[in-house]
């Protein structure tokens, strides 16, 4: 069996380890796994790879998308390339993940796929898929989405558009694009987005949940390899990890937040540019991000709680990785964010309610970590395991 997986990244960022770990996965349960990609991370893959497009086509499809608001419309020639590759590959079943990302034509792909009717699983880690321009659209409460999506009130966040709104063609082209495939499975990674597919023009295609997991003996209680400036401390760490701190991530509340907190805290910022690190307020500490692994686990394990204030996200990976870590998590109610804790191993506030936010944080203080770590780390174990998500989709790929 060969198993191709499309995605904007490989073995870095969440969905990027998501394919990678499916990958090793499929190959462990005798498949051959390929994986198409942009962007490729240091530690490389264990599946064979194939390069879509160059930086050249990335910065036209970028051109494309910035004035004329035609993202997944650009990288003609790429996409031609790499449906040749497939085509000499022959995959078993199509995987699909992020086809945003700057990289990738949808037309010339779903043509493709509609004539070889192969089975595809989709993942969708956002609600691009079904939107005529955004990744997310509850922060403004727009649901233009449900009937015809047009004066977009997100045109310039990702995939920013600063010229034309072409969200109603967009929108109406996707649905003609990505309806019509005959043995098409999608995949979300929380209850929250698939109640949202099946209230788009995708509803008629079946939604499998399968929550993400993650390495639990690299995510696991120890600080050994706590970077050198936070040893030692004397203060309870808030700890807060994103990939890329854009504002839907929470860092202007993070901000709001350290001068409502008293001295017995230190706020550390995991994944921040250099910019953004120089930026900040002297109560916050900034950490640009990392690709070890080891040294994010910890972090999440010597921090008190973990805080994510993300004002719009589908199943943030951080907050099981903080989890399994043994360490408590605050998120606020957004998305499919609260999906990961239960009443033993958080708290959930509501959207922009910093003082609920700080309370929570003293209340998981007051208790102390230790009377919820055994807790998270039974919870991470019991439903985030990574052998075990991931095998949800080899199960999943044998049964269609």
């Amino acid at each position: 069996m060969k198993l191709l997986q499309i995605n904007t990244t490989i073995n870095t960022t969440s969905t990027g380890r998501i394919t990678e770990e499916i990958g090793q996965k499929a190959i462990g349960n005798g498949y051959e796994s390929y994986v198409a990609y942009r962007k490729q991370g240091p530690a490389g893959s264990s599946s064979s790879l194939v390069k879509v497009g160059n930086e050249l086509d990335r910065y036209l499809h970028g051109v494309k998308s910035r004035v004329l608001d035609m993202h997944g419309f650009g990288s003609k020639k790429a996409t031609k390339h790499l449906i040749d590759k497939i085509r000499e590959i022959n995959p078993d079943i199509i995987g699909l993940h992020n086809l945003h990302g700057y990289y990738l034509n949808v037309e010339i792909l779903f043509e493709y796929l509609k004539e070889v009717q192969k089975p595809v699983v989709w993942t969708f880690h956002d609600c691009w898929p079904f939107t005529g321009h955004c990744v997310y659209f509850d922060r403004v409460g727009c649901e233009k989405w449900k009937t015809e999506c047009h004066s977009c009130p997100q045109k310039t966040k990702y995939p920013a558009s600063y010229g034309l709104d072409n969200s109603r063609n967009n929108f109406h082209k996707k649905r003609e694009l990505f309806t019509g495939l005959e043995r098409l499975t999608i995949v979300t990674p929380s209850h929250w987005l698939k109640g949202l597919v099946k209230r788009s023009f995708l509803k008629e295609y079946p939604v499998r949940v399968i929550h993400n997991g993650i390495d639990l003996d690299v995510f696991k209680p120890g600080v050994e390899h706590l970077p050198e400036k936070l040893r030692g401390a004397g203060k309870k760490m808030i700890l807060g990890v994103a990939s890329v701190w854009d504002e839907r991530k929470g860092l202007a509340d993070f901000k709001k937040l350290a001068p409502m907190l008293n001295g017995e805290y230190q706020i550390v910022l995991v994944g921040l540019d250099k910019k953004q690190v120089r930026q900040l307020p002297d109560n916050i500490v900034g950490i640009t991000r990392t690709e070890n692994v080891q040294q994010l686990a910890s972090l999440y394990s010597a921090a008190e709680v973990f805080v994510n204030p993300t004002w719009s996200d589908n199943f943030p990976t951080t907050n099981i990785e903080a989890l399994a870590c043994g360490t408590p998590v605050i998120t606020y109610r957004t998305g499919g964010s609260p999906e990961a804790v239960d009443e033993m191993t958080g708290l959930v506030v509501e959207q922009g309610n910093l003082e609920a936010l700080a309370d929570a944080i003293g209340t998981i203080s007051g208790y102390g970590k230790k009377s919820y770590s055994e807790e998270c780390r039974k919870r991470a174990a019991g439903h985030f395991n990574k052998e075990e998500r991931f095998q949800d989709y080899i199960n999943l790929y044998k049964s269609i």
